[in-house]
C-alpha cells in the first residue's frame, strides 16, 4: 500500500511538472508613452522609430515591436505616440535595454532624435510603464486583420484601483473569474493583459483589444456588455468595487508598426 501511494504521487508530480514545462512561460512588456505638442514633433519620432530604433530592437531579438498613435493625434491636446515592447524575462527587459543604449548602428541613425537641443525637444515629455502578462493570457497576441493599418482601431485600458487588495480582486475578476475569456467568444481580438510593475497610476492593469474599424469597436462592446455571463460576474458581490478610474485611449497603427 506504502509502495502504491509512494508511486501515485510520483506520477502524479510528473504530470503536474510536465503541465508546468508545457505552458507557455509569462512575458514582460514595456509600454513608452511619448507626448508630443506640435507636427515637427510627431515627424521626428516617426523618423527615430521608423529608420532607427525598429530595426534596433529586432536586431536585438524584439520580434514585434507595436508602435500607435492617438486617434485623431492632428487634432488632440495631448498627442501620443505609443511603443510596445515584449521580453520574455526582467533580465532580458534589462539587457536588451543597455544593449540598445550602446547600439552604434541605432545612435547614429537616431542621432537628430536622442540628441536634441534643449530648444528644439524631439517630444515634450516621455514615460514608461512596465508590466507582467496575465496568467489567463501569457503571450502577445498579433491580431489578424485584412483591411488597411489605419481603419483598425487599438484600444487601450487602463483600470485602476482604490487600494491594492481591491487591485488584486480585479486580477482575480479577469483570471479566475474568467473575464478574458468573454473577450474571446465575442471575437474582440486582445493584444495583451499587463499587471503594471511601475508607472504613474499604480495599483492598475492595463489591456489593449482590437478591430477592424470603430463600427466594429462598437458592436463587440455592445455585445460585451449584453453577454449573459459578463452579467452574472460583474453583480458577484466578490467583485464589487474594485475599479475606481478607468482611463480609455483609441489609437490607430503607425504604418511602420509591427501589427
Amino acid at each position: 500500500m506504502k509502495r502504491y501511494l509512494l508511486s501515485a504521487l510520483f506520477n502524479l508530480g510528473f504530470i503536474y511538472a510536465n503541465a508546468a514545462a508545457s505552458a507557455p512561460a509569462k512575458q514582460f512588456y514595456e509600454l513608452v508613452i511619448y507626448h508630443l505638442k506640435d507636427q515637427s514633433q510627431e515627424k521626428q519620432i516617426d523618423q527615430y522609430l521608423s529608420a532607427a530604433f525598429l530595426p534596433a530592437a529586432h536586431r536585438h531579438g524584439i520580434k514585434t515591436v507595436g508602435v500607435f498613435k492617438s486617434m485623431g493625434i492632428d487634432t488632440a491636446i495631448d498627442k501620443k505616440i505609443y511603443v510596445l515592447l515584449t521580453y520574455s524575462s526582467l533580465t532580458e527587459f534589462h539587457q536588451i535595454s543597455k544593449q540598445l543604449g550602446g547600439d552604434k548602428e541605432l545612435l547614429a541613425q537616431g542621432k537628430d532624435f536622442l540628441e536634441a537641443a534643449f530648444d528644439h525637444p524631439a517630444y515634450s515629455r516621455k514615460e514608461s510603464i512596465l508590466m507582467e502578462s496575465f496568467s489567463g493570457m501569457p503571450v502577445l497576441r498579433k491580431p489578424q486583420f485584412s483591411n488597411a493599418k489605419n481603419e483598425r482601431v487599438y484600444e487601450l485600458r487602463s483600470y485602476e484601483s482604490a487600494s491594492d487588495q481591491l487591485y488584486l480582486n480585479k486580477l482575480r475578476m479577469f483570471n479566475d473569474g474568467n473575464e478574458m475569456a468573454i473577450f474571446d467568444r465575442i471575437g474582440s481580438q486582445a493584444v495583451f493583459y499587463g499587471d503594471v510593475l511601475a508607472g504613474s497610476h499604480m495599483p492598475n492593469l492595463m489591456y489593449m483589444t482590437t478591430y477592424e474599424n470603430m463600427k466594429s469597436r462598437d458592436e463587440h462592446w455592445k455585445a460585451f456588455s449584453s453577454d449573459p455571463e459578463w452579467k452574472k460576474l460583474s453583480a458577484m458581490p466578490v467583485y464589487q468595487h474594485n475599479v475606481s478610474k478607468s482611463v480609455i485611449e483609441f489609437l490607430v497603427p503607425a504604418a511602420y508598426s509591427d501589427f
